[in-house]
């Protein structure tokens, strides 16, 4: 699965630790500003259903 996440970096930080304990991040895209707000970036990743859940 793909997502995209948009939000500040330390909101996007926070993020990814709540992801990775649910998925298995196979990807992860650099982070790229967000088009219209400032402080604000993207960040795509392709997540799989972890193994041990």
């Amino acid at each position: 699965m793909r997502i995209r996440l948009e939000g500040s970096r330390a909101e996007l930080a926070l993020g990814m630790i709540h992801i990775r304990q649910l998925f298995t991040v196979t990807a992860m895209s650099r982070a790229y500003p967000a088009r219209h707000r400032s402080r604000h970036y993207r960040l795509y990743l392709t997540i799989s259903p972890r193994k041990d859940q």
